[in-house]
């Protein structure tokens, strides 16, 4: 798909996925955020705009995100973030993300990964030290998975349900959710959520009948 087509294909159809469209594309990027922590690998992912600098030369072309995951993987494992815009396509990897904020005893990629959390993009950043995968949203953590935790996998559904239940209004802030994972709740298999508990437990006990 070339840049023209992209270009044509935004003005056709809505600026946002749909509501189904957006949680395949985050259950996506989870997956794949997955398979690269089992690899005691790192990477940053991004959805939304955000400023960066190309470190590589871009010679993959735009694709849709859902229909290539093992593409998505392969560039994620750049040196560097995946950039994709609000259509779930392509638009750059293998770049440096513009830090405007940092974030202390981690390193460059967690702040570009705080930096590049703003509005409603959607982050997703793979530590290869502890094989966690984490989900940003609004300059805050929101969710925590654990590669290593046993089928962790069949919780990514879930997880999407979940965050699409939240969204990012009372979690606590990404510094303290980073350096004490015991501020969230575990609702699945492998998965943290971070933020009130009251509030989740509300909203998560009804939309998921938990007891």
């Amino acid at each position: 798909m070339t840049k023209k087509k992209i270009k044509k294909q935004t003005k056709n159809h809505e600026k946002k996925l749909s509501e189904k469209e957006n949680k395949k594309l985050e259950e996506t990027l989870i997956q794949v955020g997955l398979r690269v922590a089992k690899r005691g690998e790192g990477a940053l992912m991004v959805v939304g705009e955000v400023q960066y600098r190309p470190l590589v030369k871009q010679n993959v072309p735009p694709f849709k995100i859902i229909d290539n995951p093992k593409l998505l993987e392969t560039l994620a494992l750049i040196d560097g973030a995946v950039v994709i815009n609000k259509l779930g396509i392509l638009e750059a990897y293998g770049v440096m993300i513009k830090s405007t904020r940092t974030l202390r005893n981690f390193g460059t990629r967690h702040s570009a990964a705080l930096s590049a959390a703003k509005k409603d993009n959607f982050v997703v950043i793979v530590s290869e030290e502890d094989r966690k995968v984490k989900i940003l949203k609004k300059g805050k953590m929101i969710m925590q998975l654990d590669a290593l935790q046993k089928n962790v996998e069949k919780s990514v559904g879930g997880a999407v349900e979940i965050l699409e239940s939240i969204g990012a209004g009372t979690i606590g802030t990404i510094g303290a959710s980073l350096l004490i994972p015991t501020l969230g709740i575990t609702l699945l298999p492998g998965v943290i959520v971070f933020g009130s508990v009251y509030y989740l437990g509300k909203i998560l006990s009804k939309k998921f009948k938990l007891r």
